[in-house]
């Protein structure tokens, strides 16, 4: 059964909806998320609700855990952005509604194992790395200057993992290597090879940052993963972030270039 994997949504509610209309186009039974639904977007709690309703799990990513707690060595922006949406979770009106809201963010997990199939291999879910699980970056760049920390992080990894975080979208192997997906074939579909070990990095619903504005996500299969990019409505995204005096206008502006 084929599993979509979202991240990094950061409260764009716009991308985060093409992206579950994508989802149903292709008749995908099951969605989990990696975490980051809320931070920096100006529509978290649209993401909030839609996260909880459409996917069978989500984790936990460091801006959710800022929101919930403190936004700590976050940028002036991000930690604006982090008390602006908590102002949001506290000024619903319903407390049965706000209650809600707080709860599932509180209940997100650290990290999930699961298989992709009874065939398939076993499945390392976390938002930033198998070592750090809330806020390690694995880079691209990491394949050439920080080797042994990509042999550390291949080390916790049964065979496969899937992260989000650096919202940047590809495959590292253990040779180490990366393959963005526009390197991989024009369908973007990488197949996996026994023995082989990879992280996916599916990249970004919300904010992406690999110089692409369009909404990333994968589909997880028993034998490859598939990414899909997007295109969306960035200006309705970027006029309700400029509307609203809390949110830097910097965060409008890098989604039109996605950085």
């Amino acid at each position: 059964m084929p599993t979509a994997i979202i991240s990094d949504m950061h409260g764009n509610g716009e991308a985060l909806r093409t992206v579950l209309a994508d989802i149903d186009a292709r008749n995908i039974p099951r969605i989990v998320c990696l975490g980051d639904i809320v931070g920096y977007g100006p529509e978290p709690i649209a993401c909030v609700d839609l996260v909880s309703q459409r996917c069978a799990w989500s984790l936990m990513g460091n801006h959710d855990f800022g929101v919930l707690y403190e936004p700590t060595n976050f940028n002036v922006a991000a930690a604006t952005a982090a008390y602006w949406t908590r102002e949001q979770f506290d000024a619903v009106e319903d407390a049965d509604a706000r209650t809600r809201l707080y709860q599932y963010l509180g209940q997100l997990r650290v990290r999930v194992v699961e298989k992709a199939d009874l065939e398939g291999p076993e499945v390392l879910a976390v938002h930033g790395s198998p070592r750090r699980p809330i806020n390690e970056y694995v880079f691209p760049d990491d394949v050439l200057t920080a080797t042994d920390k990509l042999r550390q992080i291949f080390d916790l990894i049964e065979s496969i993992a899937i992260v989000g975080h650096t919202h940047v979208p590809g495959v590292f192997t253990d040779e180490p290597d990366f393959y963005p997906p526009e390197e991989i074939g024009a369908d973007m579909i990488y197949k996996f090879v026994p023995g082989e070990k990879a992280i996916i990095n599916v990249g970004s619903v919300g904010q992406p940052r690999d110089h692409d504005p369009r909404a990333s996500y994968a589909i997880m299969h028993p034998d490859h993963v598939q990414f899909v990019r997007l295109e969306y409505d960035v200006e309705k995204t970027a006029s309700l972030i400029r509307a609203t005096p809390a949110l830097s206008p910097w965060l409008a502006d890098r989604l039109y270039e996605g950085r």
